[in-house]
């Protein structure tokens, strides 16, 4: 795995360095101060990973992975930063992940191990998955980027112009109606129950007959009913086999 650093600071340079190096098997094969000579650099060399501060000279770090995300082939993108004020911003992009400054070791372990594992994954044989769809979506969780396997996901719910995501663990918000986050996900596992609702069709652990003929839904490890819409109905009966 090939990876490029940006940035402007000495010692944030040689710490991100060193840490890299001593826990991973990513090849830094260059580093930059200046956002526009990385710019020029990724025109014409590929690499796998891109490290990159946000306020660096002549492009800053964000307008740099703005152009960045149009590359038919892109790299993994993770900022490194002292402002948290990005993040948002950073998710829009689908950046990997968002490190704050200063640096914590074993937080920078642990995104240097999921590197590596998605980079494993992307390069595996093709399983046909459906056309574009991952197995993997960005969850957001305070200034943290959260890549989190859909198969985690319990299920979502509409929260205005936002989505809650639900997991057994824990719960993220989403900066994205339901619709256009649902679209991210694999059809053949998830079903939009309702207007207000989707669900993952594995984690189904009890169905219960409900007012106007309709059902609630319990799933593995949550508590929440969710309803069937009369207008889901048939399509869920016949999912279920019911």
């Amino acid at each position: 795995m090939k990876a490029i650093i940006v940035e402007d600071e000495p010692l944030a340079m040689e710490e991100l360095l060193y840490i890299i190096q001593k826990h991973s098997r990513l090849d830094v094969v260059a580093t930059f101060e200046d956002g526009l000579d990385a710019f020029k650099y990724l025109q014409q060399q590929q690499v796998d990973v891109a490290f990159l501060d946000i306020n660096v000279p002549s492009i800053d770090g964000m307008l740099l992975a703005r152009n960045i995300h149009q590359f038919a082939k892109k790299p993994f993108i993770v900022f490194t930063t002292a402002h948290k004020d990005f993040a948002a911003e950073a998710f829009e992009i689908e950046a990997f992940d968002y490190i704050l400054k200063p640096f914590n070791e074993s937080r920078i372990q642990g995104v240097l191990q999921k590197l590596e594992a998605s980079t494993e994954a992307a390069t595996a044989p093709p399983v046909s998955p459906p056309a574009n769809r991952s197995n993997t979506v960005n969850l957001y969780k305070g200034e943290r980027i959260c890549v989190t396997d859909v198969s985690a996901i319990l299920y979502v719910e509409a929260a205005e112009k936002q989505t809650k995501v639900f997991t057994t663990d824990d719960e993220f918000m989403v900066p994205m109606t339901i619709s256009e986050f649902i679209e991210k996900l694999p059809p053949t596992q998830f079903f939009r129950c309702h207007r207000s609702y989707c669900l993952n069709l594995t984690k189904v652990q009890e169905i219960t007959p409900w007012y106007n003929s309709t059902y609630l839904v319990k799933l593995q490890g949550s508590e929440q009913q969710l309803p069937v819409s009369r207008s889901r109905l048939r399509e869920f009966r016949e999912l279920m086999q019911l």
